[in-house]
């Protein structure tokens, strides 16, 4: 498997936060694209118990070349690439996709690459100099997700997203996340 997706066919374009001026971001997507807190932890302080994750792509292969670039490796590396869909029950939240260097596993003693089933967030987040490096914005429209998963997230509608680079002990990854419907207005 070379860069493939299983959400997009094709990557999506990122807009530098600098520009939120200029993207016209409603309000409740804003709310969820500077949350600056875990969106897990979020979704569980209002769904509870109820949130779960679904693996859609557990995989390593190589990122997208802005993908490699925002993460400083080389396009040919590899990379762990994670794709998951968030639930509370049946009721599609958040589509994520995380890249994570090798480096950065071994300097996570190896946590984040046997995840399973549970959301990245938990994780990240209880590293005590987790640090923020970047944000960037997309909207996508419905015809850019792959048929599988317009179906599988209900999606029926364009979906504001973001893109941030963590690091941990310096050791960076890359985390995006798509906000549907569902959630917009919590």
């Amino acid at each position: 498997m070379s860069n493939i997706s299983s959400l997009y066919p094709k990557e999506p374009v990122w807009f530098c936060n600098r520009l939120k001026s200029r993207l016209n971001i409603p309000e409740n997507a804003a709310s969820w694209i500077y949350e600056s807190g875990s969106i897990t932890q979020r979704l569980r302080d209002y769904y509870g118990p109820r949130v779960r994750v679904q693996v859609l792509n557990n995989s390593w292969q190589r990122a997208y070349i802005s993908e490699s670039r925002l993460l400083k490796t080389h396009p040919e590396k590899y990379t762990l690439t994670r794709e998951v869909l968030l639930y509370a029950g049946d009721i599609p939240l958040v589509l994520a996709r995380t890249i994570i260097p090798d480096p950065t596993i071994r300097s996570a003693h190896r946590n984040l690459s046997h995840l399973g089933n549970r959301p990245l967030g938990e994780v990240i987040f209880s590293y005590p100099r987790l640090e923020r490096l970047a944000l960037e914005i997309t909207q996508l429209q419905t015809r850019q997700w792959r048929d599988s998963i317009l179906e599988k997230a209900q999606i029926d509608q364009s979906i504001w997203g973001r893109r941030t680079i963590y690091a941990i002990h310096h050791h960076p990854l890359l985390v995006s996340e798509f906000f549907l419907a569902e959630i917009l207005n919590h």
